[in-house]
């Protein structure tokens, strides 16, 4: 009979045993295989705790805190822009963009204030200066800040008296304003001494009182002034008597010296019905000069 066909032999308790181990050895390989593919149990109890511990230690802290901060959502507060610089000399954000001027204001000598009709520079700057004061609209304010323009304003008591609020606005907005007398007397340099003085000293206070800075540019009523006038405004306390050599007037560009506005001019304005079109006349030549309008008091460094 072949052997195939013999009856099985009863299975003896030594069979039974190495049965039993080799199925042990097979669950213990698939118990490991699943805890090597992250599928099996975490550790619990104290065998959690000490496998924590013996696996970090001061360094573990470290990473510990670093995944908590990373995990957290953001609080800090996003940075704000920066706001421009103020000037030391001045004490204001200026406008001069970075420019270094060439030139200093002359000191004041025998008692008396140095004239400007120009600045004598070759940088591509241009003043733009505005007087008097006797129309008021909230436009003209509302052109130079579309144009982003500033000016110094030469502005006189007999035109403004009762107006503080409205010239604040110009304050506010990064204007100057200037001395131009107090009465605008067109025969102002025929006065006596005393006359003269009051004239801009009255002003001087009117305008530290009402706009809280002392005024440092003098400006004559119509432009001509004598050697009575500049010891006069020196004793007020200005710095220097400011004229000019271009002036916007009647729609259209005036000129003193040649056909074109020149780097360092300071050039006249006023306020009048025809602003608008003053300021659009000056603004198109300063363009086709290709000159940058900054205001004077910066330029010069004065307070």
């Amino acid at each position: 009979m072949p052997r195939h066909f013999h009856p099985a032999t009863p299975a003896t308790p030594a069979r039974w045993i190495a049965l039993a181990a080799v199925v042990v050895v097979l669950a213990a390989l698939a118990f490991g295989a699943l805890r090597f593919l992250g599928a099996g149990p975490a550790p619990t109890g104290t065998d959690r705790s000490a496998l924590t511990s013996s696996a970090t230690g001061a360094s573990g802290a470290t990473a510990a805190a670093g995944r908590a901060t990373s995990a957290a959502p953001s609080t800090a507060p996003a940075s704000a822009p920066s706001a421009p610089a103020v000037d030391p000399k001045t004490g204001r954000h200026s406008t001069l963009g970075g420019l270094v001027p060439d030139y200093v204001l002359p000191p004041i000598e025998n008692g008396m204030v140095p004239v400007l009709t120009r600045i004598p520079t070759e940088q591509k700057v241009v003043f733009l200066t505005i007087d008097d004061g006797a129309v008021k609209r909230e436009s003209d304010l509302a052109l130079l800040e579309k144009n982003g323009i500033k000016a110094s304003l030469f502005l006189a008591h007999t035109f403004i008296a009762g107006h503080s609020d409205f010239y604040r606005a110009y304050l506010d907005a990064g204007h100057l304003i200037e001395d131009h007398t107090m009465t605008h007397n067109l025969g102002f340099i025929n006065l006596p001494y005393d006359q003269v003085k009051a004239e801009i000293c009255g002003m001087a206070d009117y305008e530290q009182k009402y706009f809280g800075r002392r005024p440092v540019f003098f400006r004559p009523p119509g432009g001509p002034y004598t050697m009575a006038v500049r010891q006069a405004a020196a004793e007020c306390g200005m710095k220097a008597i400011v004229d000019w050599e271009a002036k916007a007037n009647a729609e259209s560009m005036q000129y003193q010296v040649g056909d074109t506005l020149r780097p360092g001019d300071i050039v006249l304005m006023h306020f009048r019905p025809e602003f608008p079109a003053d300021l659009a006349a000056f603004t198109k030549a300063q363009k086709a000069a290709g000159l940058k309008v900054v205001l004077l008091e910066d330029y010069l460094g004065v307070k």
